[in-house]
């Protein structure tokens, strides 16, 4: 409001003076008219400095919005109202960039504390420009965080080299990388494009091998230990306290029939948990000492239909209906014996997961895709939960009160001695587990 009160009181003296000095004119009074025109020429410059201060204003503003320069202060301006709506304007994009910083800044940090190296290009014209590298892509190569491509190429010339190979496209593959002198280690790259707002952006995905094997080796350990010491522990802590009591009634003088009872029922409970925990080392040791496989030709349809009729006396008493949908031949290259047992394994499990259905069915399918065979076992259970997912082919892991946690473990050990691995897939109320086999 003052601006528009302002212009318009300078327009006003200035109409008012003009009008004078036309008056002035038709009168003849020459002086005075040359004050007025002195005066008018006073107001007119003053008119033109105050509208260019606007201008000038209006172009300060717009240059630092341009260039991204939020850093002025507007609040003794705030009470023109002609700027309201550059004001507006200003604040709504300085609280944006404020936005992206705070956002940037979480980003990086985010992409910084990955374990994976990340490497991000992006186009411009013919040539290539580094526009992210994460601190573990540059401390893991020992790589300044560079600008240019040629710089990065003069550092790691064998990585840079396979993605000029690969011509910026997708692409997933293995590589063998020396840094800094050392052993030469294996890397998984995983590469992609992406184009946005004309921009054309390439995405490098670096994995350790050693790594990723490190940290999936020590995550087993951990929940192996976990597992191997409940199990310790409900035989130890049982029999430590029942040792405890009996210590205290051999040092009585004299025993009496209630006592020689607690004593007899201490020693029992003792011997059975002992048995209990000789059972568990000895799972143990069928785990570590599994022999080589005894490999001979066995015919596909004779292995499931034998391993089928060792099961049959269950199937018949748990009401079960077997599908056995194989219907080609193929020679296999296997220890039968071991093969049967993890499908005795696998069938047995199927049993336990139908054991409070009404529909209790079991299939069993074979397919060959890409010189492989394989052997898929579905059964229409409750399926496997997904918070147990991770440790079902864990030693000693069981949902059962009966079992002893070994058989899927032992069964992938077997299927991957023959060169082979050993799959499940949850499919809503369906569980499947997959035998992979090379022909």
């Amino acid at each position: 409001m003052r601006k528009n009160n302002a212009l318009f009181l300078r327009i006003f003296f200035v109409s008012i003076t003009i009008g004078f000095c036309f008056f002035l004119l038709e009168k003849g009074l020459i002086y005075t008219l040359l004050f007025f025109v002195f005066t008018l020429v006073l107001l007119l410059l003053e008119f033109f400095y105050f509208i260019k201060n606007i201008f000038s204003f209006y172009d300060k503003t717009i240059q630092a919005i341009l260039q991204n320069d939020f850093s002025a202060d507007f609040s003794r301006h705030k009470s023109f109202d002609n700027y309201t709506s550059l004001f507006k304007l200003y604040e709504n994009l300085k609280h944006k960039q404020n936005d992206q910083i705070s956002k940037d800044i979480i980003y990086s940090s985010i992409l910084n504390n990955i374990e994976t190296g990340i490497l991000i290009l992006q186009k411009e014209e013919n040539d290539w420009n580094i526009f992210l590298m994460n601190d573990y892509f540059s401390n893991h190569f020992t790589v300044p965080k560079v600008s240019k491509w040629s710089y990065l190429k003069n550092q790691l010339p064998t990585l840079c080299g396979i993605i000029e190979e690969q011509n910026f496209e997708e692409t997933k593959t293995t590589l063998e990388i020396r840094v800094n002198n050392q052993d030469t280690q294996t890397f998984v790259m995983q590469t992609s494009r992406s184009k946005t707002f004309n921009q054309d952006y390439y995405i490098v995905l670096l994995d350790s091998i050693q790594k990723v094997i490190e940290k999936k080796e020590k995550n087993a350990w951990i929940n192996l230990m976990k597992v191997i010491s409940h199990e310790l522990l409900n035989s130890l802590t049982p029999i430590r306290s029942l040792s405890q009591n009996l210590h205290e009634l051999v040092q009585q003088e004299t025993l009496s029939a209630e006592d020689l009872e607690d004593m007899k029922q201490s020693v029992f409970t003792m011997l059975n948990r002992s048995d209990h925990l000789q059972q568990f080392v000895e799972s143990y040791r069928k785990l570590a000492m599994l022999p080589s496989p005894k490999k001979e030709k066995v015919a596909l349809t004779e292995l499931i239909e034998d391993s089928l009729l060792l099961m049959n006396t269950l199937f018949k008493k748990e009401k079960i209906e077997i599908i056995n949908s194989v219907s080609f031949n193929r020679w296999l290259e296997i220890d039968k014996n071991q093969m049967e047992q993890v499908l005795i394994n696998l069938l047995t499990n199927s049993i336990y997961a139908l054991s409070d259905k009404k529909e209790k069915q079991i299939s069993i399918d074979a397919e060959i895709k890409e010189k492989r065979i394989f052997i898929t076992i579905t059964d229409t259970g409750n399926g496997i939960e997904p918070e147990i997912e991770d440790k079902i082919f864990l030693p000693f892991f069981t949902t059962r009160k009966e079992g002893a946690g070994i058989g899927l473990t032992l069964s992938k050990s077997i299927i991957e001695s023959h060169g082979g691995y050993l799959a499940y897939q949850n499919n809503g109320l369906k569980t499947s587990f997959v035998i992979c086999l090379v022909e």
